[in-house]
């Protein structure tokens, strides 16, 4: 087994198909496939499906793929920490619940690398596509929270795809809302109050899990609920809508303009209000690669003063 066959696993895998493949490695097909049947041969196992299609990945594939990506990711690691200067393009990625602070701090973080030679991307995502993406190392870091409701859950789903949580910063509960809502001045608000509105919420998937939301008391059983997928959606539907959804209260307003305001959550006997722990999430024992240790420090910087504005 070489570095060198595994990069053309991985690449077979993301392109799903042998002939685009060839092409970004600028390689012939027939030596692309001789260098695949050789790493199958060696291993004992069938990593790719062919058809007319395609190629897809097997049962064995799925798993060989795992650490062949753990592999080749600390390899690129150390060039990128000791080698020289190669031509292929660097990647970096990272998967995050919906948060426009985690936007901003990629956003600057970008700005000091020349896009032509790096490949960047950010997946704004459900939570447990979080998790699978940095398991997978399809991103370098995950973005989530953990609460009390979800904590021992949450932790144990970590530890068993060899995943670790580092804090970043603890808040309590905010409720969100634009600016032309009734309850937009109000010093606090409680759940009572917010009877006659809709819940927002991000959608899960089909197996969702109360253990996955990103909101708070989401247990709860409220009499208007909305689900949406994304953040854009998410603000239109507070807008024409009067919808409102439980955050940290860490906005962007960069991102998000100034139409739209966060009101402290008051607790009351039924709902009490819970502490959200955001932090992020990464591969045990992984090298973190120029882009991943700027990007922490970058938004390590951000909620530090977000605290002080608090």
């Amino acid at each position: 087994m070489t570095l060198q066959q595994l990069h053309y696993a991985i690449t077979i895998s993301e392109t799903g198909s042998l002939n685009k493949a060839a092409e970004l490695l600028y390689i012939a097909q027939p030596s692309l496939t001789n260098a695949l049947k050789e790493l199958e041969k060696e291993f004992g196992i069938v990593i790719f499906h062919r058809s007319g299609r395609g190629v897809s990945l097997t049962n064995d594939g799925v798993e060989f793929l795992l650490y062949a990506r753990q592999v080749y990711n600390q390899y690129e690691n150390l060039l990128e920490k000791y080698g020289k200067t190669g031509n292929l393009k660097k990647k970096f990625g990272i998967s995050t619940q919906h948060y426009s602070f985690v936007v901003q701090a990629f956003i600057e973080m970008v700005k000091c690398f020349n896009t032509a030679e790096y490949e960047f991307a950010i997946r704004e995502t459900r939570t447990m596509e979080v998790i699978e993406d940095v398991d997978t190392l399809k991103s370098e870091i995950g973005i989530l929270y953990l609460c009390d409701f979800n904590r021992k859950i949450m932790l144990k789903l970590l530890k068993s795809h060899n995943l670790e949580f580092h804090k970043l910063i603890e808040c309590s509960a905010y409720v969100y809302l634009w600016r032309g809502h009734p309850l937009a001045n109000s010093k606090s608000i409680q759940l009572s109050q917010l009877e006659n509105y809709p819940c927002l919420s991000f959608e899960q998937g089909d197996n969702s899990s109360f253990f996955f939301a990103e909101e708070l008391l989401s247990t709860n059983e409220y009499a208007r609920t909305i689900k949406a997928n994304d953040r854009a959606t998410m603000l239109n539907l507070m807008i024409g809508l009067n919808g409102y959804t439980l955050c940290s209260g860490i906005i962007s307003d960069e991102l998000n303009g100034t139409d739209f305001v966060a009101v402290p959550f008051e607790a009351d006997h039924d709902n009490p209000n819970s502490v959200m722990e955001i932090g992020y999430i990464v591969k045990k024992n992984m090298l973190l690669s120029e882009m991943g240790k700027l990007y922490l420090q970058i938004i390590q910087n951000e909620l530090k003063q977000y605290e002080v504005k608090k």
